[in-house]
């Protein structure tokens, strides 16, 4: 009798031991989806990572990579997610405002120098406070591209007054700093820009210098204008689908972490050579970019101060207290700082 049961009890254990082999042995498929177009530098570097994970995993993970919104577009990107249309997804989280209003700070002109100097405080940011917009998702990474600037069709615009009467494609707060200036905010998806410009429906865009060469905007753009103080930066997200983030085995999960980790620096670098591109870009077409003098650069910080007033009043407005807002945006300033002398310190060249 006890030699029958120990015999059931190994073939229990062996049958255990065979479907954890064969599960640990299954390849694990999984999709990412981004907006930007497939020549992007951050799809080179989405393929780098899914490459890397690959890779790190004896070829257990495989991801495939959608760019240009083929599997999910810039707006929907977030929800895309959470229904499981996309395992991981990149977008920029000013395309869905009010969804995540502490990510919200970044589109405010809280003076951020550099898209690399933005991204370490995005990170820092998310370590510290733990924001519960993100709780539906695994977050594999936040960074932000470069500052936003206004980049004009044909008009050079050295003073705000300059700005008033055009139409320029911005999205989020930086809605709220264009009219600010005196310009007409117009909301639209970042596919559709190119077009706009070249039958002029708009007269400009307020983004980052990447835009110039990620989005191919030098084909068109004749003027870059870059006011000191302006600063917003607006925060992308990659996130993962919760649910397959908990499915998968604790090793698995501990190498995502571990890339991810290690791919922050890559996106932040990579995020500071797209402004730098962009420029050149810009200047290879003929372009020129127009830097402000310091009176007229206060002029624009002063016209834009009151959307940080504003951004930290929706924050009380949703719950948090006064304290608690100015204390957020005081820890990102005092990050920035930091990051800032940082870049200094490493040499880190910027776009301008």
């Amino acid at each position: 009798m006890k030699r029958r049961l120990v015999v059931v009890v190994m073939g229990v254990f062996l049958i255990m031991a065979f479907v954890s082999g064969a599960y640990a042995a299954e390849t694990i498929k999984l999709k990412f989806a981004a907006f930007f177009p497939a020549t992007h530098k951050f799809c080179g570097l989405n393929q780098q990572f899914c490459d890397e994970m690959k890779k790190r995993t004896d070829g257990r993970v495989e991801i495939t990579h959608y760019p240009g919104g083929t599997l999910a577009n810039a707006p929907k990107m977030f929800s895309s997610v959470l229904e499981g249309v996309a395992d991981f997804g990149l977008a920029a989280a000013a395309l869905t405002r009010g969804r995540f209003p502490m990510a919200e700070a970044f589109d405010a002109p809280m003076g951020f120098p550099s898209a690399w100097v933005a991204s370490h405080v995005a990170i820092d940011t998310y370590e510290k406070f733990k924001p519960k917009e993100w709780d539906k998702v695994h977050v594999i990474n936040l960074l932000t591209v470069g500052p936003a600037i206004p980049l004009s069709l044909k008009k050079p615009v050295k003073t705000m007054e300059d700005l008033r009467g055009m139409k320029v494609r911005s999205v989020g707060r930086q809605a709220d700093m264009v009219k600010a200036l005196g310009a007409t905010p117009v909301a639209m998806d970042p596919a559709d820009m190119y077009e706009a410009l070249r039958r002029a429906v708009l007269d400009g865009v307020v983004g980052p210098a990447e835009m110039l060469q990620g989005w191919k905007l030098a084909d068109l753009i004749k003027y870059v204008t870059v006011p000191k103080g302006f600063g917003n930066a607006p925060l992308f997200y990659i996130v993962m689908n919760k649910e397959k983030w908990d499915k998968l085995p604790a090793d698995i999960q501990k190498t995502f972490d571990t890339v991810s980790r290690e791919f922050r620096e890559r996106y932040a670098m990579g995020a500071q050579e797209l402004d730098i591109e962009g420029i050149a870009a810009l200047k290879k077409n003929g372009g020129q970019v127009i830097a402000l003098d310091d009176a007229e650069a206060k002029r624009w910080e002063q016209a834009v101060a009151p959307v940080v007033a504003a951004y930290k009043k929706e924050l009380v407005g949703l719950g948090f207290s006064q304290a608690d807002a100015d204390g957020y945006v005081a820890f990102i300033k005092e990050r920035t700082g930091y990051w800032t002398q940082q870049e200094k310190d490493k040499n880190i060249p910027r776009a301008y």
